[in-house]
């Protein structure tokens, strides 16, 4: 009730578990606190909080235009509502150096439990749209280092993700994820992956976890958890799977409305009042209420 059981550094050490266990960690994008508890319901091993969908859900393009207060508040709404750890999309770290060093503490105060920075020029674009540009990996590496070198709790992870494939091919990517990792990253996001050979090489190249993003309409394959789990890939995101799905009914609903002039043929595609109060756990909330507000000797 109100918020989830298990501390912030309680999720973070799950969340690096789950990276070392063998075992492939699913993390959908939450596109609310709400949407939060259903994956959590669902029993999937994390969440995301993609940069993409904060700048939709604020009615702006993912082209680094939200800023670091904007993603903190919204990461923290979503990480207090649920017990899975959340990875939280950082864009370049909002700035400089010094910038991804203070963004790493903001969000270790919101209760996330890991980062991911990447290696894009500003103003940056969504790593699977064309003329996106990388800056030079020496910058790219103070960037890591300074997030790296900020961090309070060890168990907080951050990682590096390197568009470099998709402007000066995949062997430069790898290159980065090495320096990436030796910078101190403990997870590599190789983004713009096009099928199951650009995870074997990088895979082969990386000592430390990787990350694939199964985004739709982009430039990856849509792979499959257990063939992503055979690659050795780590962790896997969905980050605007939910939103997708949910501004389509949306619009569907509204078009119906729209030409109907009533909502009733829409109720067998709704979420019924009583799994929205379940889901919201209203049963705790009485209780509370009735044992304390109500309370009398």
């Amino acid at each position: 009730m109100l918020h989830a059981a298990p501390t912030a550094a309680q999720k973070r050490a799950a969340f690096r578990a789950g990276l070392n266990s063998g075992k492939l960690q699913r993390f959908p994008g939450a596109f609310n606190p709400l949407s939060a508890k259903l994956i959590e319901r669902e029993g999937f091993e994390g969440v995301y909080v993609s940069g993409a969908v904060l700048s939709a859900d604020l009615g702006l393009p993912d082209i680094g235009l939200t800023t670091i207060t904007e993603v903190a508040g919204r990461a923290q709404q979503i990480a207090r509502v649920t017990a899975l750890p959340a990875l939280v999309d950082a864009d370049t770290g909002f700035g400089e150096p010094m910038n991804a060093a203070r963004t790493v503490q903001l969000l270790e105060d919101a209760g996330v439990a890991g980062m991911h920075l990447e290696d894009q020029v500003n103003p940056k674009r969504c790593g699977h749209l064309d003329g996106k540009d990388v800056v030079d990996r020496d910058v790219a590496v103070r960037r890591i280092s300074a997030a790296a070198s900020a961090r309070r709790d060890p168990d907080f992870v951050i990682a590096a993700r390197t568009d470099a494939a998709g402007v000066h091919g995949l062997d430069d990517a790898i290159e980065r994820a090495k320096a990436f990792a030796d910078a101190g990253a403990d997870l590599i996001f190789p983004e713009a992956m096009t099928g199951p050979e650009d995870f074997e090489k990088m895979r082969a190249a990386v000592d430390v976890p990787i990350l694939a993003n199964m985004t739709e309409f982009g430039k990856s394959k849509l792979l499959d958890a257990p063939t992503l789990e055979s690659l050795g890939v780590n962790l896997v995101i969905y980050p605007v799977t939910l939103l997708r799905i949910a501004m389509h009914a949306a619009e569907t609903a509204l078009r119906e409305i729209a030409g109907e002039g009533t909502q009733e043929g829409l109720l067998d595609r709704m979420q019924h009042r009583r799994d929205l109060y379940d889901l919201l756990d209203y049963p705790a909330y009485n209780t509370f209420d009735q044992n304390i507000f109500t309370f009398s000797v």
